[in-house]
């Protein structure tokens, strides 16, 4: 696939994917299903490069089952033009949004936990790495201390450090004076909370995109005979700014200042978002939470924490759907929802996984939600990823529970 090629008029994406399979030949598949008593087309294959998977680095931010940016921007290219609306529900880490800024569109984002607009927020709005060396220099090292014991995380003098800035942050907040910068080092920092290597703020602990409970990392220093040693957090944040900036382009800014201005930013449950008007949306990309896989309250307590975020309340707004007629009923209220604010003629691209060791295909329960909302479903794009380190984390093999596979449903509004 090309980036920034854009659906020809008056052909519709299965067409078009049709004539990729033509001519990529074998490495491409495509065969006709029927869901729902009507017959869809599945096509399979490798629809962006190796080199391609290399997104901006502007997205290298740390969150559970994130999909990377490739994915939204595929959809992006093809089926929008400048100035058009993307949105995405489920927001999470932004990628979706970001994505849709950096390609001069404009965005809505929508995720329960307020932690997303945490994450996603500043990255509207990248502030230089003169600035921000600036800011830190005038927030104190010490403070009051950590309310919690976060001992078995973080060195003595680093954990003084975590906790100033978050007494600095949440008294900007408090008085309605933090900006941009603040909400930028708060970002950095929270994705810097804990880690495997020595850029991040903890001893070594899990992968980056959750935290775990105090007492497993007890167990985890007993197990590798670590001593939480002491990190720099502002050369920490310092240095993941730079990483962050490094392959921004001054159109991108204003591309993401110009969508950071009129964006909509909401936490709100995903079936119930009266802030969006009624068909206003020419595309939503997305990846919903899949069953109980991804425990999003317990592997974000710590950076609730440092946010002055009750992560039990936010726990008890988090709909875990355990079975998968309960998944499609809260699904089935969300496309209710997406049908409402889908322009006639807009895209839904839905990223679902195989999941429960291939047990349960998501899109086969996906296709007739859509349907009965209202939308017809275009195709089922699945596409193939290499085996992937986060897989081996987390013992998948290759192409066999779908984290490293992507299976999207793409549905249209008549």
């Amino acid at each position: 696939m090309t980036p920034g090629v854009t659906l020809p008029a008056g052909m519709d994406l299965a067409d078009y994917l049709h004539e990729m399979v033509l001519y990529a030949g074998p490495s491409m598949q495509e065969e006709p299903t029927t869901l729902d008593e009507q017959e869809v087309k599945k096509f399979t294959g490798e629809f962006w490069t190796s080199r391609q998977r290399q997104g901006g680095s502007l997205h290298e931010i740390s969150y559970r089952a994130c999909f990377k940016p490739q994915l939204p921007r595929f959809f992006i290219s093809l089926l929008t033009k400048k100035g058009d609306v993307v949105y995405d529900p489920f927001s999470g880490r932004g990628t979706t949004v970001i994505e849709a800024a950096l390609m001069g569109r404009s965005v809505v984002a929508n995720d329960i936990n307020p932690l997303s607009r945490v994450m996603t927020e500043p990255r509207f709005f990248p502030p230089d790495l003169a600035q921000v060396e600036k800011r830190l220099a005038l927030i104190p090292k010490e403070g009051s201390g950590a309310d919690i014991d976060l001992s078995m995380f973080y060195h003595p003098a680093t954990e003084q450090e975590i906790a100033a800035l978050r007494e600095y942050l949440q008294a900007r907040r408090t008085t309605h004076r933090d900006d941009m910068i603040d909400r930028w080092i708060a970002m950095v920092a929270t994705n810097r909370l804990t880690g495997h290597s020595k850029g991040f703020f903890s001893v070594y602990t899990l992968p980056p995109n959750q935290a775990v409970s105090p007492q497993s990392q007890e167990k985890i220093n007993k197990k590798r005979s670590q001593v939480p040693e002491y990190r720099d957090t502002r050369q920490i944040i310092l240095s993941k700014t730079k990483s962050l900036l490094r392959t921004l382009t001054e159109d991108e800014c204003r591309n993401l200042a110009r969508a950071g201005k009129s964006a909509r930013l909401l936490s709100e449950d995903a079936r119930l978002t009266e802030e969006i008007p009624d068909e206003s949306v020419d595309l939503t990309v997305t990846s919903p939470p899949f069953l109980d896989i991804v425990q999003y309250r317990e592997d974000n307590w710590l950076r609730c924490w440092f946010n002055g975020l009750d992560e039990q309340t936010i726990g008890n707004r988090i709909t875990m759907a355990r079975t998968i007629n309960s998944w499609s009923a809260i699904m089935g209220q969300v496309f209710c929802e997406l049908h409402r604010i889908t322009k006639p003629g807009g895209y839904v691209a839905f990223e679902v996984g195989e999941v429960r060791k291939r047990s349960v295909r998501l899109e086969e329960h996906v296709v007739p939600l859509g349907i009965r909302a209202g939308f017809t479903c275009d195709c089922i794009l699945i596409n193939q990823q290499v085996f992937t380190k986060t897989s081996n984390i987390w013992g998948v093999e290759n192409n066999s529970q779908g984290t490293n596979s992507n299976r999207i449903v793409v549905f249209r509004k008549p």
